[in-house]
């Protein structure tokens, strides 16, 4: 479900990120039990932080209490709240209807339109008018994905025109739906592999923006990634392009937010991608921490298998995660470019 967490999507290292962050979304997706008091707590509760050797989750209070916990008297994580019957409430009539107005919403639950604006979002992670889009967008996507034309997944998700589904997902990472349906057939290519001081990289462009940066690779590797375009050797229309791109490898620490790109991926692998570009430059984060970035986190593993789907290096920053473990982690062009680009852009470390 979109912007809702489940408790098979996460592991046990973002549940406990989800506990020191004291994070209210996770409330009702699992509880925290601590066996050195013998409670079990919501994710959320206000209590001092237990020792992480001391906790185990749980999916559910009766298994907490099945193991001989008790539950925690602070938070009560054995009662539903009347705030999360109401956002539960909200999100049931907004999968049936569609976008609801916040007076509607309001109505139906009988909280202020602004008060629960703030409930929805701090428990979802989205607005209700954001978490409608999101949800309206995946359904798109799972209906072509399903073989049903354009036109049909728009009009059954709920769009009443084209251009109301272009309208929502203007400015954002990805391709147009047309390219869920063909798998990029027909798209235009143009490419170069140049020499940069991290070694030969290959760059690609349609004319809406970079589709691929790799290292050590070349035509042969970029028809392997786009079976279906037309690829063309790039000419002297994409050098300014080109040229920016290769500006952002040599200093990854300076904004590249300018420079466009055309990616096409699943929805969740476009807001992986989307979290990784949110990383600042100097700045590292786990797997288990770039799932807690995202709305609706997903285990650590899923998160790292989107970031390998990742075509675009450096501008789409993957080299920014690394294992919650220590030392630099794996990277599709190998350690040594991505602790090279780390240094350069000032985290150094590892």
């Amino acid at each position: 479900m979109v912007g809702m967490i489940h408790i098979h999507e996460i592991d046990d290292e973002a549940r406990w990120l989800a506990v020191q962050a004291k994070d209210r979304r996770y409330d009702g997706i699992f509880v925290t039990g601590v066996h050195s008091t013998g409670i079990y707590c919501r994710p959320s509760c206000p209590a001092r932080l237990p020792l992480r050797k001391n906790v185990k989750f749980y999916a559910k209070p009766a298994d907490a209490e099945e193991a001989g916990l008790r539950a925690c008297k602070r938070c009560s994580p054995n009662t539903q709240s009347a705030e999360e019957a109401c956002v539960l409430a909200a999100i049931a009539a907004i999968q049936r209807q569609g976008a609801m107005t916040l007076d509607q919403l309001a109505d139906l639950t009988g909280y202020s339109p602004t008060h629960f604006q703030r409930l929805f979002k701090r428990t979802v992670g989205l607005s209700p008018a954001s978490f409608a889009r999101a949800l309206r967008e995946e359904r798109v996507r799972d209906a072509l994905e399903t073989g049903a034309s354009v036109t049909e997944a728009l009009y059954e998700a709920g769009y009443s025109a084209p251009s109301r589904f272009y309208a929502d997902i203007k400015g954002r990472l990805g391709m147009q739906a047309s390219d869920w349906a063909n798998g990029g057939e027909g798209r235009r290519v143009h490419w170069s592999v140049i020499d940069t001081s991290l070694g030969s990289m290959l760059v690609a462009a349609t004319e809406k923006g970079v589709c691929c940066l790799s290292f050590e690779e070349g035509e042969a590797e970029l028809r392997a990634r786009f079976p279906k375009a037309d690829i063309i050797e790039a000419g002297g229309d994409f050098k300014a392009l080109f040229d920016q791109v290769v500006a952002a490898v040599e200093e990854p620490s300076s904004d590249n937010s300018h420079i466009p790109l055309d990616v096409k991926g699943t929805a969740f692998q476009q807001r992986c991608w989307n979290a990784l570009r949110e990383i600042p430059a100097g700045e590292t984060r786990s797997y288990g921490e770039q799932a807690a970035m995202l709305g609706n986190p997903k285990a650590s593993r899923a998160v790292g298998s989107a970031n390998g789907a990742n075509n675009i290096a450096v501008l789409i920053p993957c080299h920014r995660v690394v294992p919650a473990s220590g030392g630099v982690g794996g990277y599709a062009y190998g350690p040594e470019i991505k602790a090279e680009l780390l240094k350069r852009e000032g985290g150094g470390l590892l």
